[in-house]
């Protein structure tokens, strides 16, 4: 869940107008006490943090419980005037950056990006695999707990994605229409070039279908095809009792086709 950390009462009244224009769950923390053990406690927790203070404040209570730009959660800054917002922790690899992006120009105010590169906004796609006649409501169950797992929503999502042999699959084209969303599928040559990227391999998959997965394998296969350069996971194969949902995404440059 986002975080609404505010420490003024003009803080206080931007965090209620983040609140309004936010779309996944959050909470406003005003003035929380203890300070430094409820924000530490949220960070470690995962949850991206939106702080309306001084950004000196910030760093100096998380410093202590940073980990890794690969896992800790993103974190924003904003002036209690709402004039900036600044991506402080995980810009690139948590998404602070794009979700700093969102915000900025929800409330109109202008993006500092600090990070050693030019922002691009990522690309993301979700490949999905399934059961044969798989209902539309598991498919859309496990993708709505991926996208909450991935800190994204729906709108950030380019195609759905699967292989061949599932083109005519009822529940994935139902999903995809209901979410007004491209569906697509690849062919086997197409996944497997790139294998060497997928976070697990399974040879019962690699003896059904040819390739050692198929969500993993659709979800980067489309992210590179749509940007021309290196794809990644940014949440591995999940799986229920009839599905298999994973995300990858990519940074655009000058796109090509991926062959």
């Amino acid at each position: 869940m986002i975080k609404i950390i505010a420490l003024t009462e003009a803080g206080l009244v931007l965090a209620n107008k983040l609140q309004l224009i936010l779309d996944q769950p959050r909470e406003i923390l005003y003035k929380p006490q203890p300070f430094t053990a409820t924000v530490q406690q949220a960070f470690v927790a995962g949850d991206p943090l939106i702080f309306i203070c001084a950004t000196g404040i910030v760093v100096r209570t998380l410093a202590v419980v940073l980990d890794s730009k690969l896992r800790d959660p993103p974190v924003l800054v904003l002036d209690e005037e709402g004039q900036f917002v600044i991506p402080l922790i995980s810009g690139h690899e948590g998404g602070a950056n794009e979700w700093g992006a969102q915000v900025a120009t929800a409330i109109n105010a202008q993006l500092v990006i600090t990070t050693a590169k030019p922002y691009l906004a990522p690309v993301y796609s979700v490949g999905m695999g399934c059961e044969r006649g798989c209902s539309v409501d598991d498919l859309a169950l496990i993708l709505e707990q991926c996208l909450a797992q991935a800190n994204l929503t729906i709108s950030q999502i380019s195609h759905i994605n699967s292989i061949d042999i599932k083109s005519d699959e009822l529940g994935l084209i139902e999903l995809a229409q209901r979410l007004n969303k491209p569906f697509i599928t690849w062919n086997v040559k197409q996944l497997s070039a790139v294998e060497s990227l997928l976070s697990t391999k399974s040879d019962y998959i690699f003896s059904v279908v040819g390739v050692y997965g198929v969500a993993e394998s659709a979800a980067l296969v489309d992210v590179i095809n749509q940007t021309g350069q290196a794809g990644e996971l940014i949440l591995n194969k999940q799986k229920s009792a009839t599905a298999t949902c994973a995300i990858a995404r990519s940074y655009p440059t000058n796109k090509r086709s991926y062959e």
